[in-house]
Parts: structure tokens; sequence; C-alpha cells
């Protein structure tokens, strides 16, 4: 037998200074997505993630708690590895850099480096971020803050062993040339070439002193391995590499990783600072680094300290683990930011698993058992409806499987669901109540129901990478077992006979939107917000009109389906708005206050009849309406209650 190809799959590791909110947890969960579909293919998968233990806010934050450092990662790290069980990651391995196999191979890859040359000691002068425990010089400063975090920065002057970066940036750079796939997506490997290699690499601080909680460097214990040294060597110290030579049989046969999957922040350091400690220890390089994007609140990225982070146990607990994955990776594009709110949870839920994959089911079963006391039989009896629904079920592991080479996870699910879409289309074609009513066609009503019940069951078999514990209970109510890989393609595999289950579950319930945010509030009352008086602006007042001045406006609400920066304008972003039945483009000067990502969605305030005119070569449909303050500081006209694309406002 043939062995199976491997795939070395990992994420990147969780810091360890709070509780992961979805955003953190959307990361394991898209890789989880990754690796169950490679093993579906017949990979041997080793899929493997963790935790980053040291450094010195875990020192700070241990302290405020009156506990050592190792009891707070400990507490830590077992509520992370509990929020990623439940949401029923497939990990064969989870790492803690506190792990005493991991801080006796970090020593040795230092001491390694130091003794060839490639980390000297020198001392440390500049500006330090503790929450992202980097330094920066004043140059690289935005507005005196931190470029990463915006947080404030602290004057920094300390002891410290140096990587010389420079000496191999010249390898790094040709590899990345001569290996397109290697950082993903191009966007990405286009702002590490231009704002990082290109420009010259400074030589990077790997120990500090300043604080205790690290791995002490072994010949001079003063120091401790600072961050990256420490947390980028998970990868091999996981799977058994060994300094010395004397790596395990499961790092010689999964080595190079075939995808580091994480975020997009932190893609410097897994594209520049890792690839570098790889050439300088003699290893092959990652095959290829994701910076995914990042999943926001409402209109903004999660932060503790902003108040509008969501967690993966509290949503599962309302909309339950499956549906909770379903959206953290449907919704998700590959480049942009994707946006999560408890309205739009709902809203997928009721449309696309209640309705779309939810009702299909249902009413299969039902008919199934109403007709024919649950028996399923293949009659034989096809007419050429049959023939596009066959041709749209056994094609979808293609075109699955196309997006997910290419990591488009988002887009494969939308694959799959087009599968249950079509199902439901040919209900609506072949009206098997129309059929039950025809003695001469329960032949043929036996047909309809037969390729209704296979093609859930390969479209149920498809989406278990993406929602396991669904397709666990859609087989069972259609009494089938997992369709295997190779047969996806094959139509008519469901046992003529078979029978199904007498009572169908319902697998999504809808909810109420109103029930749910009434719910949401008394979990999270809102903190009321000190009051401030009010500056009122005036306005140079312009020319009176008349009724019939206004009278020719036309106001209408707009939304916002998709939005894109305009190139070459440092103010200007370009809307495709519906309203009513038509889409109309309009070009805003809102690129100030507002990013792309964060229209799209929105309803607007909207002048529909205003001629259309041409701004920086873009035609413009109309005008979308803000308010100004006086800093100049833009904001949104929009209503205050849910209303249409299309409705006037007079």
């Amino acid at each position: 037998m043939q062995d199976k190809k491997k795939y070395y799959i990992t994420t990147a590791i969780a810091y360890t200074s709070g509780k992961p909110h979805i955003g953190n947890t959307y990361e394991v969960v898209l890789a989880d997505s990754i690796a169950r579909f490679k093993r579906q293919q017949g990979y041997d998968v080793f899929f493997q993630t963790g935790t980053d233990e040291h450094g010195q806010k875990i020192e700070l934050k241990a302290e405020e708690a009156g506990v050592t450092c190792q009891e707070f990662v400990d507490n830590v790290a077992g509520e992370i590895k509990n929020i990623w069980d439940l949401m029923n990651t497939s990990y064969d391995k989870f790492i803690r850099t506190t792990d005493k196999d991991h801080e006796a191979q970090v020593q040795k890859i230092f001491k390694k480096l130091y003794d060839q040359g490639d980390i000297y000691k020198g001392y440390y002068e500049g500006m330090y971020c503790t929450p992202c425990e980097s330094f920066f010089t004043e140059s690289q400063l935005v507005d005196g803050k931190c470029p990463d975090c915006g947080r404030p920065c602290t004057p920094a002057k300390e002891e410290a062993y140096f990587f010389k970066m420079s000496k191999y940036a010249p390898k790094l750079i040709e590899y990345i040339n001569e290996h397109p796939e290697f950082i993903q997506p191009v966007s990405r490997k286009n702002e590490m070439m231009n704002n990082f290699l290109l420009p010259g690499l400074q030589d990077l601080c790997v120990s500090r002193t300043s604080f205790k909680w690290g791995i002490p460097v072994s010949f001079d214990p003063k120091h401790v391995t600072y961050v990256w040294l420490d947390a980028l060597t998970n990868y091999i110290t996981g799977i058994g590499y060994d300094c010395d030579g004397e790596s395990s049989d499961l790092f010689k046969k999964n080595w190079p990783a075939d995808l580091h999957l994480i975020g997009k922040d932190i893609i410097r350091f897994h594209t520049i600072y890792w690839p570098i400690f790889l050439m300088a220890l003699g290893l092959p390089l990652p095959k290829q680094v994701f910076g995914h994007p990042w999943l926001l609140q409402g209109d903004g990225k999660m932060s503790k300290s902003k108040g509008n982070v969501l967690y993966a146990d509290e949503l599962a607990e309302f909309f339950g683990v499956d549906a909770v994955r379903y959206f953290v990776l449907h919704e998700m594009p590959f480049e942009n930011d994707g946006v999560i709110t408890w309205e739009l949870m709902v809203e997928r839920l009721n449309s696309e698993l209640a309705n779309t994959l939810g009702n299909l089911v249902n009413r299969t079963i039902s008919m199934s058992n109403k007709y024919f006391g649950g028996e399923v039989r293949n009659t034989g009896v096809s007419e050429a409806v049959d023939d596009d629904l066959k041709a749209v079920v056994t094609g979808t592991v293609d075109k699955v499987a196309a997006k997910m080479e290419d990591l488009r996870v988002a887009d494969a699910m939308t694959e799959i669901f087009n599968l249950f879409k079509r199902c439901n289309k040919y209900i609506d074609e072949t009206m098997p109540w129309a059929l039950a009513k025809d003695e001469t066609k329960q032949d043929r009503l036996a047909e309809v129901l037969y390729n209704l019940v296979e093609s859930i069951c390969i479209g149920a078999t498809l989406l278990k990478s993406f929602m396991p514990e669904t397709t666990e209970r859609i087989l069972a109510q259609l009494n089938a077992s997992e369709r295997a890989y190779e047969d996806l393609k094959s139509f008519g595999l469901y046992p003529s006979g078979n029978k199904v289950t007498e009572k169908p579950e319902i697998l999504f319930a809808r909810l109420d939107l109103k029930e749910v945010m009434e719910k949401v509030a008394e979990r999270h009352p809102a903190q009321p917000e000190e009051k401030k008086e009010e500056q009122g602006i005036d306005l140079e007042p312009k020319a009176e009109i008349t009724f019939e001045d206004f009278e020719k406006l036309q106001f209408q609400v707009g939304e916002i389906i998709s939005c894109e920066a305009v190139k070459k304008s440092k103010k200007l972003l370009c809307s495709q708005v519906k309203v009513g039945s038509k889409v109309r483009q309009i070009v805003s000067g809102i690129k100030s206050d507002y990013t792309p990502e964060q229209m799209v969605g929105k309803k607007v305030m909207v002048v529909t009849n205003l001629k259309p005119a041409k701004l920086a070569g873009m035609l413009s449909e109309g005008m979308i309406l803000c308010a100004e303050d006086a800093e100049g500081r833009l904001s949104l006209m929009t209503p205050e209650r849910e209303m249409p694309a299309g409705a006037e406002i007079c």
C-alpha cells in the first residue's frame, strides 16, 4: 500500500495574556477546516496549535493577579485549550512554550546560532511597546505611538543579544522571488518586500534583561530569550526537532510545514524572521505562509479596552458550535477583513442554516415518510431535470477542492451551499406533492426523493470539514454513512430500499432577533457614559430656499453592498449602493473616516436624483450624506430603525 502524502499545518500559538475572543478563535477553526479536508482527501495530516507563554506582559499580569507566572499561564492555557476543544478542532498537538522539551531546544538553538556567529551581544536603545513586546526607532512610531497597536511606547535601553538579519536578507529575497506561492495572499508578499526587505533589515533583538519570565540564555542566564526566537521555533520543536541532530521521525516526516496559518498582523515575523532563523539552522523553509484577515466586531478590531469583544463559548451557547463555525468560515473574505455581529449571526442562521439546509433535510425526510413509509427507492424513472441536478451535485467536489487548494474556504462553503440550493430548486421543479396525487407517478415520485436523499448525502459529506456535527446529524437521519472522497463524483450509491428516520430532527431552529438581542442586553447591560456638555456648531447660513426647491431633491435609503478604495486617491471610496431594485455607483470623499470594509452592509441616506458626475475618472450616480464636526470628522447619516433599501426619506 502506498504511503499517504503528508500535510503539516500550524496556527500561530495564542498568547496567554487572557481569554481568546472569537477573532482569535477564528484562526484555529479555519486551520481545522483545512486539516479536516486534507484528511478527507487522504492526506496524512499533522495539525499543531498551542500557546505562547513567556514575556514581560505575562509577568506584569501575573503580578497584578497575585499569582506566579506559571500559575497564570497554566490557567489561561487551560481556558484556551477548552475553547479550541469546544469548537471541535481536531488538532494533533497542543504545544505550550513552557513545555520543558521546547525550552531545552530553544536554549540549544540560541547557543548554536551564537557559536556560529549569527548572534552577538550589544545594547538596545529605542522605544518599547510592552503589549506588542516590540522595539521601535523614533522614526517608526506613528504619532509617537506603536505602529502596530497604537499604544504608547516608552524609552528603553538595555544589554541584549542581536541576530544578524542582514546576513541572510539577500538569500530570503531571492527565495521569495523564486517561490511566489510562499507568502499568501500576494498583497502580503508585496508589503513584506517593499516595506521591510528591500529597504534593508535591522539586526533583531533576541534577548532581554528587564524581565525574568522567559527561557534563560544557557551561557548568560541574566538574559532571557526574547519572544520571537522562543515562539516561532514551536513549529519545529513541537514535532521533535533536536538541535544536536537527533530529531524525531515525526520531524523528519513532516518538516517543512505545508502551511503556517497566521493573522495578517504577524506576517512580518513569519515571513522574515522565521525563514531567516531556519536558514541559519540549515533547515528548509515552510512551503507557504498565509496571513488571513481579521474578524471585526461591528465597526472595529476586537479589543477588551473598547468593550467590543465576542467570545466563542457565548456565541456557541446562543447558536450552537456548528453555526458559529459556519459563520466565521463563510463570512470571512479571502483578503479583506470580515465583520461579525449578533444581528448578522441571527440573519445567517435563519436564512442559510435553518432555511436552505435545515428545511431541505426536513422536507426530504418528511416526504419520504409521508409517501413511502420512509423507504427510499431508486426506480430509474428519470427525466431531463434530473441530469442537471446530478451534474451540479457530482461536480461540486472538484469545485470545493479547487477553492480549498487556494485556501478560499469561504468560497468552498458557498459551493456546498449551492448544492443544497440546487436541491431546493429541484423540489420546486419536480413538485413531489403533485406527483403524489397521481397513482401512475409513484415510481417517478420515488426517484425524485431518492435523488434528493443521494444529493444530500454527498453534500453532507462535503460539509464535514466545516460543520462536522451537522454532517453526522444529517447522515444519521438519512441512515447513511459518510461517503468516501473518491466516491463523491458517483451518483446513486445510496442503498435502494434503505429507510430514513421516522421523525426528522430540526437541525437549526429559527431565532427571533428581538429575543436574542434582549438576552444579549441582559447579559451585557450598557454602561452609562459620562455626559459631556456638547458644543454646537454654527454655520454660515446659505440663501433660503422654498418648499418647491426642496421638493426637487430625492432622498432615499441605500444599502452599501460593496466598496473599494479609489486608486491614486487619498480621499475617495467607490461604493455600489442598492436603492430599491437597482444598484448605483457612488464615489464619496470619506476615506479619512471609513474603510471599505466598514462601509459594506450599512444603510445610508442617499441623494438619488443628483446629476451623474465623474470623480477621479469614475462615474458617481448620487451622493451619500454625512455629518461633519468641527474637527472635520465624518459620520454617515443612517436610519434609526431598520428600513428597506429604497425607502423614501421625507
